[in-house]
Order: structure tokens, then C-alpha cells, then sequence
């Protein structure tokens, strides 16, 4: 029998190896490992999480592990609906699906994806729906949410969508939202005297879009839902999301129009980034109109003029800050950890990711 003394290593019959003392591998955090430059086959002892750890030449694996995944929770919000002149309806937001606090059209929270990790998964971020456009849909892995409609306007009927537009004094009908996404667009009064006229509210992730009383004043926007997947120190520096106090408010309808000659009010855009619809100078509270803003999936304000756009949506995804998400290319992201997770948050292209 032959014996190499190394911490008294044995080689016995066959292809046996004993050892009388245990083997100590490199010990590494999970943020160390992952700086090393390493090739298939390399193990270490991960202190982050107490796993012996081996990397297969593209992610690294804890070996008591029987399969490798990852839980992520996820808000996807949709592009927003856009208005057109011609008195219109405000635009309905984008359709809005949550795992955490609230998710859109008052459904039930959804389940968390489990992904394998190394496998990649689609991301695509839609845009606000431009002048009588509606919004694009957002999408992450198997989770599609639905652009907002566009507001109606004098030819041209409300558009269904994740929430759906107001509608206008000619064609008075909203449009409807897409169940567990958000809600119908307000009705338009098809009353006019002299020319004046106005617009019900888009649609909202939170509620349905206000209808327009009369020819003197809009609808308000429906308002959108409370979702804190992200908290709102962070949203205010990420420029998503509606901050009011500690919430962060996500998918507002737009507000209906009034004509410029008319002596009411036009509605207000729902909390959660949707746009005013447009105010005359005789309105005291004379803003002109606003397009939603943008990282919201806020509808488009309803506007007597030029055409407004939607706000752009968003996808924020939470998982364990043990874990490690790559990015590729053609997304724009940010990552930050809050407590024991990190927040990934999306604001602009398509592209594909991955967990490890």
C-alpha cells in the first residue's frame, strides 16, 4: 500500500481515497465568488450562504441544491393609452400585474416565478401610446401586461386595453380594461352648446375612469394602485412610479377634456402618472394638458389641440440578494438591495435575463 502524505490522504483498493482529515475548501462570500475569473469545475465554500458551491462554466451552483432556481416577485405595468385632439377622453393606463401589495383591475395577487437558473427569460418594457395610439404591453418571462387605450375622439370610438380610454361628446362610449389588469374608461355627456364639449376619464389600474357630468367639464383619470415592490426613496431617485408619502402609486388614467371655450373644469389624471386633460385659460387652475408620465403606465391627458402621449410602463423584479441577476443587452436597469433582497428595475428596451 502506498500513502502520499498530505493530511494523511490513503489511497486504498480500487479507486477508494480515504482521508483521516476533512478537506477545507477556499472560502469565499457570494460577492467574492462571483468577482472571480473562474472555469467549469471550481468549487469554494460559500460563507454567504453555508453551500459548497461549483461553477459549470457559464453560473455557479450550490451542490445540496437538486435543482437551481430562483423566486421572483414582480410588478409589470404597461405602456400607456394616448388622447388626440378634437375634445377627447383621456387615455387609459397600462395594465398593471403584481405579486406584492396590489396588482391591477382589483384581482387577487399573483404568484411569484419560480425561473432555473442560467435559463434566460424576455423582458420588454412598452412604450406610451402616441397622440390616438394605445399603449404597448410590457412583458416578463410568462407575464403580459396590456398597453392602455387611446381616449376616443370625434372619429375614432375609445380603445380597450389594460384600462381603457374615456370617451368623447361624438362618441361617448368608454373603453373596456382587461380583467386583473384595470378598468374601463369613462363615458363622455353628448350634450354641446356652443361648441363646448368634453371628455370622461381614462381608465386606471385602481378604479374606472370618472364620466364627464355635462359639455363644461371633463372626467377625472381612475385612479391607479399602491404597489411597494420598490420603496418610494428609492422610486423618487429611480423616477418611476407616483411617490405620496411612503407609497408608491403605478397606472393612473388620463383626465377628459373641455373645449378652450368652456367655463368648467377638465379632469384630473388618477394618481399613479396619469395626465391633466386639457384646462382653458379661463380655468383658475390653468395647467394646459400633460402626456402621463413616463416609468408609470399612466394614461395620456385628453387634450383641445395637438395629440398627448402616454406614460412608458415599467418592471421591477425582487429576489433573494444571495442571488445574482445578469442583464442583457438592449434593457435599461438599475439594481439596488433593500434588506435581504435586491430590486432589478427596468425603464426602457427589450432583452433577455438571467438568475444565478
Amino acid at each position: 500500500m502506498s500513502r502520499l502524505k498530505v493530511d494523511n490522504i490513503e489511497a486504498r483498493s480500487g479507486n477508494n481515497i480515504s482521508m483521516d482529515d476533512p478537506l477545507a475548501l477556499k472560502s469565499y462570500s457570494t460577492t467574492d465568488r462571483n468577482a472571480l475569473t473562474s472555469v467549469a469545475g471550481d468549487m469554494i465554500y460559500n460563507t454567504s450562504t453555508g453551500t459548497i458551491d461549483f461553477y459549470n462554466g457559464s453560473a455557479w451552483f450550490a451542490t445540496s441544491a437538486t435543482t437551481y432556481t430562483t423566486t421572483v416577485d414582480y410588478l409589470v405595468v404597461a405602456g400607456g393609452g394616448g388622447a388626440r385632439y378634437y375634445f377627447p377622453g383621456g387615455g387609459g393606463a397600462g395594465g398593471l400585474r403584481s405579486t406584492v401589495g396590489n396588482t391591477g383591475g382589483g384581482g387577487s395577487l399573483e404568484t411569484a416565478l419560480t425561473i432555473t437558473d442560467g435559463a434566460t427569460v424576455s423582458i420588454s418594457i412598452g412604450g406610451g401610446g402616441p397622440n390616438a395610439a394605445s399603449g404597448s404591453n410590457s412583458i416578463f418571462s410568462s407575464v403580459t401586461s396590456t398597453g392602455g387605450g387611446h381616449g376616443a375622439h370625434n372619429d375614432l370610438n375609445a380603445a380597450s386595453g389594460g384600462s381603457g380610454g374615456g370617451g368623447n361628446y361624438n362618441r361617448t362610449s368608454g373603453g373596456a380594461g382587461t380583467t386583473n389588469q384595470g378598468y374601463a374608461g369613462g363615458t363622455a355627456s353628448s350634450q354641446v352648446s356652443s361648441a363646448r364639449v368634453s371628455g370622461g376619464g381614462g381608465g386606471g389600474a385602481g378604479a374606472v375612469g370618472a364620466n364627464s357630468p355635462n359639455y363644461d367639464n371633463g372626467g377625472n383619470g381612475g385612479i391607479g394602485v399602491v404597489c411597494n415592490i420598490l420603496s418610494a426613496s428609492n422610486a423618487n431617485t429611480r423616477s418611476v412610479g407616483e411617490v405620496d408619502g411612503g407609497n408608491v402609486y403605478y397606472a393612473g388614467g388620463g383626465g377628459g377634456s373641455i373645449a378652450s371655450n368652456s367655463t368648467g373644469t377638465s379632469g384630473d389624471g388618477g394618481k399613479g402618472g396619469g395626465g391633466n386633460g386639457y384646462r382653458p385659460t379661463s380655468d383658475p387652475d390653468h395647467d394646459s394638458y400633460e402626456s402621463g408620465d413616463a416609468n408609470t403606465g399612466g394614461g395620456a391627458g385628453g387634450v383641445d389641440g395637438a395629440g398627448t402621449s402616454g406614460g412608458s410602463g415599467v418592471v421591477i423584479l425582487k429576489y433573494p440578494s444571495t442571488k445574482t441577476i445578469t442583464v442583457g443587452a438592449g434593457l435599461t436597469s438599475t439594481t439596488d438591495t433593500e434588506g435581504s433582497n435586491k430590486i432589478t428595475v427596468f425603464t426602457a428596451g427589450t432583452g433577455n435575463v438571467s438568475f444565478s
